[in-house]
């Protein structure tokens, strides 16, 4: 009645492999991405698009290319705040090398540098995997910290040592600098994780996401099957640090509007995205929005949202909460349903279409 395929007939083959192949799922699509455009800049405040939205945004997309890798790939890694950091000073390099040049091209330029970063500390990954590979990465993030502190040359040789955001107009507009407006770095962060959303959808739809499924399942297998572990493995490293570049590019150009690596780019970051992945739900790209969309909203709902409830909660002890918070749900969704929300939602939608007898 709500959810149900009946009276929907396919024709060709490609229309039965469609990524939503159900109409509700179009609707539901088109429904999200009309509040997203038109709903929240509407009704969002300043403090909402700067300290929920953009944030969210930023997150989700570093959080695809974390699945995506561990997901998808089952390649674990620790590093994604250092690639990040890639992508940030990337991009500010480029800037002051093109100041011609679209900001929003740049931004996406500096991903091929985390790109060629990433696959340069993933060829360990031929040869080990699990622990340590994870130990590996670790490594590339406290090398590539300690390269943003450090090489003065990547900050232009500051004496705050700190990224700082030149303005950049986009038709006229600011969209990057102090006097850029939230709804317009909102609109361009929208745009970039919709248009990188829609291509990464399409990749692990695809035959390459097929041979990333299979190393993931059994890496021996997938090589006896003709899959060369080596083009897959660092592909899939490329296209997670690219991701993860971008992001970066994102968080200081479009959100924080300036920044140190040693206070942004750190490996708390690195174990926040990861905590998004876990939560949301492994090689679910719907369940890297729904982790990124917890673990980024959640901090401002224990610090002004209870408060405005009526729940006195300090800072410090807000920040506390949130620590206990993740650190329980991540035990309690890896013992009771370690495929996180997204397996949830999945279950709902399953449940709808045999309503209203679900099983």
């Amino acid at each position: 009645m709500f959810y149900r395929e009946a009276g929907q007939f396919k024709s060709t083959y490609q229309a039965d492999m469609a990524v939503f192949p159900i109409r509700q799922d179009r609707i539901g699509l088109a429904v999200i991405l009309a509040i997203a455009f038109v709903g929240i800049p509407l009704i969002g405040n300043d403090f909402f698009i700067t300290s929920v939205m953009i944030p969210f945004l930023v997150f989700s997309l570093a959080a695809i290319g974390l699945n995506i890798l561990t997901g998808y790939t089952g390649l674990i890694s620790l590093g994604t705040a250092a690639f990040m950091g890639v992508g940030a000073y990337a991009a500010y390099k480029l800037t002051t090398a093109f100041p011609g040049v679209n900001i929003i091209v740049l931004i996406l330029v500096s991903g091929l540098f985390s790109a060629a970063i990433g696959v340069l500390f993933g060829l360990p990954s031929l040869r080990i995997k699990g622990f340590y590979l994870a130990v590996a990465t670790l490594a590339a993030q406290f090398f590539l910290q300690w390269a943003f502190v450090r090489v003065p040359w990547l900050y232009n040789y500051n004496a705050s040592g700190a990224i700082e955001v030149p303005q950049r107009l986009l038709f006229g507009i600011p969209i990057t600098g102090a006097s850029a407006a939230p709804e317009t770095r909102y609109y361009v962060c929208l745009v970039l994780v919709v248009v990188l959303t829609w291509f990464a959808s399409n990749l692990v739809h695809g035959k390459i996401g097929r041979s990333w499924m299979a190393v993931r399942d059994m890496d021996i297998a997938a090589e006896l099957m003709g899959i060369k572990l080596l083009n897959a493995k660092l592909l899939a490293f490329a296209v997670s640090s690219f991701y993860a570049g971008v992001a970066g590019a994102m968080m200081i150009f479009l959100w924080y509007g300036g920044g140190e690596a040693a206070d942004v780019f750190n490996i708390r970051l690195s174990f926040n995205i990861l905590f998004m992945v876990i939560i949301g739900g492994l090689g679910s790209l719907i369940g890297s929005f729904l982790g990124a969309a917890f673990i980024a909203s959640l901090p401002t709902i224990m610090k002004f949202g209870l408060p405005a409830l009526g729940v006195p909660l300090s800072g410090a002890t807000a920040e506390h909460v949130t620590f206990m918070l993740v650190g329980a749900l991540i035990i309690i969704f890896l013992i009771v349903e370690p495929h996180g929300l997204a397996r949830l939602w999945q279950i709902g939608k399953q449940k709808l279409r045999t309503w209203p007898f679900p099983y």
